[in-house]
């Protein structure tokens, strides 16, 4: 069965997709390219007990061209965004013992500081303003249950449901809101295989599902991702790899203002480095990671680049 030392900290739970500025009314969504996938995001760890994560994205891109960009129901020439969103996430391994499925729940609250610039007019010429900021908490990650299931000691799979709650600040009026007014629902599946030396191949795939926005009677449609993490062990902890992320909408965006821009799909593709750290520190089992992913063939989405830094903390 799995050995308790190759199971590193799970963290497909402490942070799965990465919520930020607006969903594909705005261009972007939850997701940012490169930033869902984490290391050991299939793993789900045979031993019982509390997993705690603080995650922090920084992400600065901007979207342009002449079609605009539908955004707080209304429509901007262009968006250059300025994002930090930091998210708190504590996950609860239940005792099932160690047999080949195991299981956990887990909930993240989040907070976010956006700066946004934007041309934007709305309806009967109604102006949103062309700049806005704020630091603000963001709409909660709760992920009921997730099972994950043990081929062997280097091989793992994790099936989970996080869903977004509108917690989060949200006005209309606003351009920076943190909060998207939205649920959305996002059956996850993440396939780890551990090298046994410190390194791991980790590939992750989600469906987001959003309700309306009913403050601007938006829809967004259903995003793809498909993400992967590449790592080697060189040693003490020590791993360095590449992280890679696909995002694609599939459906197209519905409401009245998504209609004049025949759906809106948007797409994005980026990769880039990851260094990452896992050993002790005082009782817990620890795991430090950063990673930079520019984006690039972006559609309908803003390109720019994604800076992350986790750290994670397991006590079993």
């Amino acid at each position: 069965m799995v050995k308790p030392h190759v199971v590193r900290p799970l963290l497909a739970l402490c942070m799965i997709g990465s919520p930020f500025l607006y969903a594909a009314e705005g261009g972007v969504g939850r997701p940012i390219t490169g930033q869902q996938v984490f290391s050991n995001a299939g793993v789900v760890p045979p031993e019982p007990g509390w997993i705690t994560s603080l995650t922090s994205i920084w992400y600065d891109g901007e979207i342009k061209g002449s079609r605009g960009v539908p955004i707080s129901g209304a429509v901007s020439g262009s968006i250059d965004m300025k994002v930090s969103y930091t998210l708190a996430n504590f996950t609860h391994v239940w005792d099932t013992g160690k047999g080949q499925w195991n299981y956990a729940s887990a909930i993240g609250i989040p907070v976010q500081y956006t700066d946004i610039e934007a041309s934007v007019t709305g309806p009967r010429g109604r102006t949103l303003g062309t700049s806005d900021s704020g630091t603000q908490f963001a709409d909660a990650l709760i992920t009921p249950i997730a099972a994950g299931y043990h081929f062997d000691e280097l091989n793992h799979l994790s099936l989970s449901l996080p869903i977004y709650v509108p917690t989060g600040a949200y006005n209309k009026d606003r351009l920076a809101n943190a909060g998207q007014n939205n649920y959305t629902f996002m059956p996850t599946v993440a396939f780890t295989r551990l090298d046994g030396k410190g390194g791991e191949f980790t590939l992750s795939s989600s469906l987001e599902m959003y309700t309306e926005n009913t403050a601007t009677d938006y829809r967004n449609g259903n995003i793809f991702t498909l993400e992967a993490l590449w790592t080697h062990g060189f040693g003490n902890g020590w791993n360095a790899g590449l992280a890679a992320g696909y995002i694609q909408q599939l459906t197209d965006d519905k409401g009245q203002t998504a209609d004049s821009f025949n759906g809106f799909r948007g797409r994005s593709v980026g990769a880039g480095p990851a260094i990452g750290w896992a050993g002790k520190f005082a009782d817990a089992q620890a795991s430090i990671s950063a990673r930079w992913v520019p984006e690039f063939d972006t559609k309908n989405r803003p390109e720019g680049d994604g800076i992350s830094v986790n750290l994670t903390l397991a006590f079993f």
